[in-house]
């Protein structure tokens, strides 16, 4: 029975996640928002719509080989041969964890490659984004699978090693283990991380960093650190984005973003930013990301030695990591309301994040930054409703425009 709904989960959530982006395609097609006119000329919206058809064209080829070969490998024992496998070469649990998901990790990520490869530089390239080398494509995905074995593998290792020791609070125990790894890395994300892949410069004296610094003292926002990131060498689209707490608190803006706004453009983008701050949604963030991976945990601790659990997956005796990755297709389901839950809260954040902006004078400079940025990216304008609900972080371009200009 288990082994059956497993299977029906698959691929409902393959049909769901087409379903949405049908409804997407479908909207795309609808008028342009009259508070939203100006953004596309008729060329750059024939342009926008063809941008749009191709991501979703790799999106759906992506999905449906991704879906075929996790059913294809659950329903004919593949996770049964890989555990008969690893048994093989390994009494350990650990080794044989990291064993398991090492092969079906790579094998995932084999299949997405060539869609990746595909998407940078063949539909990226085509509208005119790009801006990765081929070299700088491979240094960045073995820095990434490194950073994936490393931080990952180890994670993974640390929470067998806890599952030996005990069973009856496991997953207490792994939860507050992941917590602090989660709250190192945001911590020390800017400093540890990024500088693998970016380089950050501090934001000269000049026009903009006295603008960033006068609007930051104007709303009390204590802040030393501003800095710029090389996102150019990787793609055209920019981002400006806050990050850390304490003394690693900065903001980072994107050379793109500098190059296409303006400076009253860029202070209302960082308004936002710092709205975010003021209102706690970092610390809110972080707060329903332990409290979800902790929700997690207790679920998976009460399965965790079930045998009609790996028998599903068609394996003898329960383990780690065969319950573990029969787990992780039962909990789609959760995860997908869980997911609704969050891009709805999101979106509350983001409306408060820009009504701080509109409170301090920069709606409308905010408003015309992110008109830019959606016709730079050529951006979809006109998204299905039923979409944005269960799957969109941000408030769509015309509720924002609407909120953040006070002449509208």
């Amino acid at each position: 029975m288990l082994y059956w709904i497993i299977i029906v989960i698959e691929i409902a959530e393959y049909v769901y996640g087409q379903v949405l982006s049908l409804l997407n395609v479908k909207a795309s097609k609808r008028p342009i928002p009259k508070v939203l006119e100006g953004i596309y000329d008729e060329a750059s919206y024939r342009k926008q719509q063809a941008y749009f058809r191709a991501n979703k064209r790799v999106g759906f080829w992506s999905s449906l080989i991704s879906t075929i070969a996790t059913i294809g490998v659950f329903a004919f024992g593949g996770f049964a041969w890989a555990d008969e496998l690893v048994r093989g070469v390994t009494d350990s649990e650990i080794l044989r964890t990291l064993l398991f998901m090492g092969l079906f990790g790579g094998l995932s990520w084999l299949l997405d490659l060539p869609f990746d490869v595909y998407d940078t530089f063949v539909v990226e390239e085509r509208f005119g984004f790009n801006k990765t080398t081929p070299k700088l494509y491979i240094m960045d995905t073995l820095k990434s699978l490194a950073l994936g074995i490393v931080i990952g593998g180890g994670l993974l290792a640390l929470v067998v090693w806890i599952y030996g020791l005990t069973h009856e609070w496991f997953w207490l125990l792994a939860w507050g283990v992941t917590a602090v790894v989660m709250l190192f890395i945001q911590y020390f994300y800017s400093v540890l991380l990024v500088p693998l892949f970016n380089k950050q410069t501090p934001l000269e004296e000049g026009e903009l960093r006295d603008a960033i610094e006068a609007f930051a003292s104007k709303v009390d926002f204590k802040l030393k650190n501003i800095y710029v990131i090389d996102g150019s060498k990787r793609s055209t689209h920019s981002n400006a984005y806050f990050t850390g707490w304490g003394r690693q608190k900065r903001i980072v803006l994107y050379d793109t973003l500098m190059e296409q706004l303006t400076t009253e453009e860029i202070v209302g983008v960082l308004a936002h930013e710092i709205g975010h701050y003021k209102h706690r949604h970092i610390v809110q963030s972080l707060f329903v990301g332990l409290l979800t991976t902790l929700v997690t945990f207790y679920l998976f601790g009460l399965i965790i030695d079930n045998p009609s659990i790996a028998a599903a997956a068609g394996s003898s005796e329960p383990s780690f990591y065969v319950n573990l990755t029969v787990f992780s297709m039962l909990y789609a389901p959760l995860t997908m309301v869980l997911g609704i839950v969050s891009s709805v809260w999101s979106r509350k954040n983001e409306r408060q994040a820009d009504r701080f902006a509109l409170e301090h004078g920069v709606g409308a400079d905010e408003a015309s930054a992110l008109k830019k940025m959606s016709a730079k990216s050529l951006s979809n304008l006109t998204p299905h409703p039923f979409v944005v609900f269960v799957s969109y972080s941000h408030p769509t371009l015309k509720e924002r425009v609407e909120t953040l200009d006070s002449r509208l």
